[in-house]
């Protein structure tokens, strides 16, 4: 339940902030430049990081799982 007051907060913050700086600003990623309002710059950013960050967490709590599914195998193995 405190996870997800943390990320509402977050949301919000980042919302307003978004609001707030709503000036065009100049973007160069690797060889691209163009032009976007910094509301859509930062959220972009932070949706970017969000999904960085799950992906890496759903990856880091698969090769937990795939350990421990082996790890119980091979000691059901010398049971047996």
């Amino acid at each position: 339940m405190i996870t997800i007051i943390i990320v509402i907060i977050i949301i919000v913050a980042v919302a307003v902030f978004s609001a707030q700086n709503a000036t065009p600003v100049a973007v160069s990623f690797l060889s691209q430049h163009f032009e976007a309002s910094l509301a859509i710059v930062v959220l972009l950013s932070f949706v970017t990081g969000m999904m960085t960050g799950m992906f890496v967490l759903s990856l880091m709590r698969f090769r937990r799982s795939r350990q421990q599914k082996k790890a119980s195998g091979s000691v059901q193995t010398k049971i047996k």
